[in-house]
């Protein structure tokens, strides 16, 4: 039988737009947040307020938390660890492999089921056709629920081991918000000498396209093959040292390239000067 009737844990913008997506596909929806009148615009739209955690758990079977952190989690259960036997928790909080884990276990104890997941979108794009959520646990959990969860976004299931999709979430972090707080440095410098956004803005789609070199390191990263045919750190040292330098000149703080700057010469001083940019693993994980 499909479930129709979902609870909606935590109202940031992302539980927002999850409750909002059940409601337009015509759910029961019943949510509660910590702050009660979060809650005002998706009640006025067909939502029921759960005025406990225990009320909102005991509302429906599937329960969707949406919370900062894994600490919020634990908060918010505690106040009732009574009415979590029989529930299945999708938990969509973003914290550590490691805490993911714990959490199912914890769960586990109390009589529910945790399917741990790591949305890949945006709040806007929480029911559109390209989104995607990692999603770790019980699989047989997530075919029970696959109608529910496909609302919010495709599934892309990794495994048994809760803490994958917190672990393949994270990963993707790593690079998201290296990436765009690049793009901000280039755009400092960039505003320091009278270039608007929107003037370099195909150009910075264009530079921050990294699909080749993506697809061109893979392989050799998992061969291990860091030749230097390509590229090499000697030549990233001294591009980077442009980049720093002319950072510098605009009056814009330097701190950003520094640090990588400071990354590419640990690898030429440990011998990889050479060699590709993929040697740095060696000295990230050696």
């Amino acid at each position: 039988m499909t479930v129709t009737s979902v609870t909606v844990i935590g109202l940031g913008p992302m539980g927002q737009a999850m409750a909002g997506a059940y409601l337009d596909k015509g759910y029961d929806v019943t949510v509660w947040n910590r702050t009660p009148d979060k809650a005002d615009g998706l009640v006025a739209r067909g939502a029921r307020r759960a005025e406990t955690v225990a009320a909102a758990l005991g509302a429906n079977e599937l329960a969707v938390l949406s919370l900062t952190d894994y600490d919020a989690v634990y908060a918010v259960l505690e106040q009732a660890p009574d009415a979590l036997a029989g529930r299945t928790l999708v938990n969509l909080t973003s914290d550590t492999p490691v805490r993911a884990r714990e959490a199912a276990e914890w769960v586990a104890a109390r009589g529910a089921v945790q399917i741990t997941g790591g949305v890949q979108v945006p709040p806007p794009g929480i029911g559109t056709p390209e989104a995607m959520t990692y999603y770790s646990g019980p699989k047989d959990a997530v075919e029970a629920h696959r109608a529910a969860l496909e609302v919010l976004t495709g599934i892309d299931h990794l495994g048994e081991d809760p803490g994958l999709a917190a672990l393949f979430y994270q990963i993707g972090m790593d690079m998201f918000w290296t990436g765009l707080v690049g793009y901000l440095h280039g755009q400092a410098v960039a505003r320091a000498n009278g270039i608007s956004a929107a003037e370099f803005l195909p150009r910075a789609v264009k530079t921050m396209d990294f699909r080749y070199f993506l697809e061109f390191y893979a392989p050799r990263i998992d061969a291990g093959d860091d030749r230097g045919d390509v590229d090499n750190l000697g030549m990233a040292v001294a591009s980077v040292e442009h980049v720093l330098h002319t950072a510098q000149a605009s009056g814009v703080d330097g701190s950003l390239p520094a640090a990588v700057l400071d990354l590419f010469r640990r690898g030429v001083a440990a011998g990889h000067g050479r060699e590709s940019l993929t040697s740095l693993l060696k000295v990230l994980h050696p």
